[in-house]
């Protein structure tokens, strides 16, 4: 269950890396509420889809008793995360892609402090992969910059939010139905950015028909499919494991970038990778030892 989990969280981190690529392509002519507000909606009307063909699953569910909506842990999960996404935004106005996804990884740490803090027990080798994911993440983002901007401070609260968004799932996740979770905190993004498109930019048709590739990656897959995938994944991972394999959304966005848009990387960035990829394997040690216990 553990390692089901774990690829969970991996594909999804994997679909979030490659969005960045769909971001960069997608927002040249769109400005981010407006991309944000497209492709949530997308996303809402493929998970409504999904709810509605996993409706009998979802009887069967009741009739056995085990039946848990998720509409209002929906709508929680939503507000925190329609917060941290446009804090993101709003920030990248004033700082760097790379420091971005340095301060939000950030999590990396607050999650399992957090953890603590609501009377979980952390393993002492999800602190040692922490570590060594954040250096690594550090060497792939950061590259020497350590001055800090307004734009670095709207990101640290924004990291501060996202550690909320992985605690909050990890306490309803196995509690509710995961799509219904899903569906109500992308529909809350949805309304949050189409509001903030209409107050703060300008919206038009043409510049969202033409990006309606980055939209509809941006949309089913992110933020339909990677997001559902958090939510399951996170019934069987630890919330520390789970914050590590997520960060590596920041290897695969570079990884994708150098692939699809040509971007170079660099020996530098090479390590980071290797890092991060070390600190997760440091986590996956005991809980597969313990499934291969079990299964003996």
């Amino acid at each position: 269950m553990h390692l089901r989990g774990n690829l969970m969280l991996l594909l999804a981190a994997f679909i979030w890396g490659t969005t960045f690529v769909a971001q960069m392509v997608g927002m040249d002519g769109l400005g981010p509420f407006t991309y944000a507000a497209a492709r949530y909606i997308l996303g809402l009307l493929f998970l409504a889809g999904l709810w509605y063909a996993w409706r009998g699953s979802r009887e069967g569910a009741k009739r056995a008793g085990t039946y848990r909506p998720g509409w209002k842990a929906g709508l929680g999960a939503g507000c925190i995360m329609m917060v941290a996404t446009s804090l993101q935004q709003v920030a990248m106005l004033y700082t760097t892609a790379g420091k971005t996804a340095f301060i939000t990884a950030l999590y990396i740490i607050f999650v399992p402090l957090g953890a603590v803090l609501l009377g979980k027990r952390i393993h002492p080798e999800n602190w040692v992969g922490a570590a060594m994911a954040l250096l690594g993440l550090y060497f792939l983002s950061i590259h020497g910059a350590v001055s800090l901007s307004f734009g670095d401070g709207l990101v640290f609260i924004s990291a501060l939010f996202w550690t909320g968004h992985i605690l909050f799932i990890d306490r309803f996740a196995s509690l509710v139905d995961p799509i219904e979770l899903s569906l109500t905190q992308v529909g809350v993004c949805a309304a949050g950015s189409l509001i903030a498109a209409l107050g703060f930019e300008t919206v038009a048709v043409q510049p969202v028909l033409n990006a309606w590739f980055a939209i509809f990656y941006g949309g089913v897959m992110s933020a339909g499919v990677a997001f559902t995938l958090q939510i399951l994944g996170q019934k069987y991972a630890e919330p520390g494991q789970a914050a590590i394999i997520m960060s590596f959304e920041a290897v695969f966005g570079v990884l994708s970038s150098w692939l699809l848009l040509g971007e170079r990387m660099t020996a530098v960035q090479i390590l980071g990778c290797a890092l991060m990829l070390a600190g997760m394997i440091v986590t996956q040690v005991r809980p597969l030892l313990e499934d291969r216990h079990r299964a003996s």
